[in-house]
């Protein structure tokens, strides 16, 4: 720490996983961090106040108050999470003017918001107007952000994953009989969970995988009644883990599966990959920078028949594609190590600030 450590103001979700990990990182590597949110998470913030009966416009009605926080901080960098939310409350507090904006993009931010109508789109394009500079974890997000509005400073840096976990990584890549596959993603529409549990269901029913479900999500109690319609109670699921221990918990599995029907960078991908799961995703966009031929196995979104080809050539391979998995940690330590990364961006942030200040 230094006598006048870096001072960010961090906009964004205090629920969200992401906001939570991420601060306490700026925090460890010296930083100054005040978070603001509009939401009840648990971690510590400043809750700013909910103006009016109607939660979409809250962002549009808090700029004075998010004014008044940089006011009382006076930060060296304003850092607001979600273009169409903190971004959009950052350019109406007039933010730029007082210090350096940060904006980071996050998947359904870009890929969804701007589609819903006309002003959703326009919120959009008035937050990257007033960013000073545009952050996103993957190529096809900022280019997706592009055809709202060009964005002139921008940068590619992917959530990865913490150093310290990479302990984990398979010792030893033999598949597991049954093999055993994790999709680890909550139930929401947007994830389509149910979708490889109708793929799989003979090969699940002949006790030649397991397939492992969290427990949440707000899809999840309909999610488990489908489900055990096709297979009865051979579908397992785990409760809401702590980071280390989720980690922990999927380091035990063959393979990572997600059927997500949009995404951006997939972190829990990035980690499967680090840890050495066999990494197996629908074919969408958001995905291909992380996975193709050579680290992983794309079926083309909604092909039962081609999902259950892939998983039936992993039940007759012996050799655990041992070469694959390696070159796969081996890019995790090189692009995405979370330490790194956030070290990355906090030297993106003062860059601006000196460039402010100067």
């Amino acid at each position: 720490m230094t006598a006048n450590p870096f001072k960010i103001l961090v906009l964004a979700d205090s629920r969200a996983f992401h906001t939570e990990r991420y601060v306490a990182e700026l925090t460890r590597q010296g930083c100054d961090v005040f978070l603001a949110s509009l939401e009840d998470g648990e971690m510590p913030h400043y809750r700013l106040k909910a103006r009016g009966p109607i939660a979409k416009l809250h962002y549009l009605l808090g700029g004075t108050e998010v004014r008044e926080v940089i006011d009382e901080f006076r930060p060296d960098v304003i850092n607001p999470h979600f273009a169409s939310g903190y971004g959009f409350m950052a350019a109406l507090a007039g933010a730029r003017k007082l210090a350096p904006v940060v904006m980071h993009l996050w998947g359904s931010d870009i890929l969804i918001v701007p589609g819903k109508s006309i002003f959703h789109k326009r919120k959009i394009v008035y937050a990257l107007a007033q960013a000073d500079y545009v952050l996103a974890d993957s190529q096809y997000l900022m280019d997706t952000a592009e055809q709202v509005l060009p964005v002139k400073n921008k940068a590619i840096i992917p959530w990865g994953m913490e150093k310290e976990y990479l302990k984990l990584h398979r010792a030893e890549y033999k598949l597991s009989r049954p093999l055993k596959i994790i999709v680890p993603r909550r139930h929401e529409k947007i994830y389509n969970n149910f979708f490889p549990v109708k793929a799989l269901a003979p090969l699940i029913n002949a006790g030649d995988i397991e397939l492992t479900f969290p427990d949440f999500g707000s899809l999840a109690g309909h999610f488990l009644v489908n489900a055990r319609n096709l297979v009865g109670e051979k579908i397992k699921v785990y409760p809401q883990m702590s980071r280390g221990e989720y980690l922990r918990f999927i380091s035990g599995f063959d393979v990572y599966l997600s059927s997500a029907l949009s995404d951006s960078s997939p972190a829990s991908m990035i980690e499967a990959m680090g840890l050495g799961l066999v990494p197996i995703a629908a074919d969408i966009p958001g995905v291909r920078e992380w996975l193709n031929g050579d680290s992983g196995f794309l079926y083309e979104l909604h092909n039962e028949e081609q999902l259950r080809g892939i998983i039936a050539g992993l039940l007759e391979n012996h050799d655990g594609l041992a070469e694959m998995r390696q070159a796969n940690l081996e890019k995790v330590k090189t692009q995405a190590l979370y330490e790194d990364n956030v070290a990355a961006t906090i030297a993106l942030m003062r860059g601006l600030a000196d460039g402010k200040k100067a």
